[in-house]
């Protein structure tokens, strides 16, 4: 199945400026070198510690940031390096939610005026026709027509993000970019708002990217997951199998983390060691061999850590410093790997 978005290589750097001139003195690595597809109608869950370049990356596949090298393909068409008014079509089929539904709605705006904008922008229907839209959407997910006439500070965390979700398929998008929607609601209002959005792609055929830090948020969500440190995947697989049996270190660390629902069942948490390297300065080997001062580290300097296929659909970081030797023996690297092998 030809994939609705295919995300190459991509590279996010920021320039760092300073000094009496303020000369650029190095970049922050925010995404350095992704690669995923998404198919239609799938969700790819994208998980990692704060800081390891998961928004950034959603940013850069909407264009609200743009991408320093490789490329992002809509639909097969490459809009990497679009201008803003070539974009403008396209946006009507990609939309995002926010993370801080508080910080992205407009407190001035009513909830009409805020879901009408995109209809007015794209040019959609006469008032009468944007307004009965409006109505609709707001019913679709699970308020009130009345809500229309009152503005975001009258709404709970729940209620504002819903109308967040509102905006994003007011167009009828057909690929979501969801930027930790839940991370900033209770947990008895998650579980609300996952299961509308998981009902809204059913009936609309939607596409999710799913950015979150909690695992088990996405594995109730995801058909695969990608797990990423310090701007790059390290794994990718079925969301099935990263949970029953994760291959990378970092992986088996982030799941150890998920909290156990009966108290009488011990798990064994992995407790890491050292700090996260700095996207100013990453490590010239392993960044997770690094943190964690792996006797192996060295032998990955200058070793091509791009994910290798290790089985069908499941993609892992050819990494000693994290992955068992039989499995290394399977991507092709036998005993100590070699620069660029």
């Amino acid at each position: 199945m030809k994939p609705i978005l295919a995300v190459r290589d991509l590279k996010v750097h920021f320039p760092l400026a300073g000094g009496l001139f303020m000369r650029r003195m190095g970049a922050v690595r925010a995404v350095d070198g992704v690669s995923f597809d998404i198919a239609p109608g799938e969700t790819l869950g994208l998980v990692g510690e704060s800081g390891c370049g998961k928004s950034t990356l959603g940013k850069a596949i909407v264009r609200l940031t743009d991408a320093n090298a490789g490329t992002i393909h809509f639909d097969g068409r490459d809009i990497t390096k679009l201008g803003r008014r070539e974009m403008r079509p396209l946006r009507r089929d990609i939309q995002m939610i926010f993370q801080d539904p508080v910080e992205s709605l407009n407190a001035r705006h009513s909830v009409r005026e805020i879901l009408e904008e995109p209809l007015i922008i794209h040019g959609i229907g006469s008032a009468m026709d944007r307004r009965q839209r409006v109505d609709e959407v707001l019913e679709r997910v699970g308020l009130q027509r009345s809500a229309a006439e009152r503005y975001p500070f009258e709404f709970s965390g729940g209620q504002r993000q819903r109308i967040g979700i509102a905006r994003a398929i007011i167009l009828r998008p057909r690929l979501i970019i969801c930027d930790e929607p839940v991370s900033a609601l209770d947990v008895s209002v998650q579980s609300q708002v996952l299961n509308l959005l998981l009902e809204l792609q059913r009936d609309m055929g939607l596409s999710y990217l799913f950015i979150a830090h909690d695992l088990a948020v996405v594995k109730h969500i995801s058909d695969r997951v990608a797990v990423m440190y310090l701007g790059k995947i390290v794994e990718l697989a079925g969301a099935d199998a990263i949970y029953r049996r994760p291959r990378h270190a970092y992986t088996k660390a982030l799941l150890s983390a998920i909290p156990e629902a009966d108290p009488t069942r011990a798990k064994e948490r992995i407790l890491l060691e050292g700090d996260v390297p700095s996207p100013i300065d990453p490590p010239a080997g392993s960044a997770f061999g690094h943190r964690i001062a792996h006797p192996r580290y060295g032998e990955t300097v200058g070793l091509d850590l791009s994910p290798r296929e290790l089985e069908p659909g499941h993609w892992i970081a050819p990494d000693p410093c994290c992955v068992e030797s039989e499995e290394l023996a399977r991507l092709g690297i036998n005993g100590p790997p070699k620069a660029g092998s």
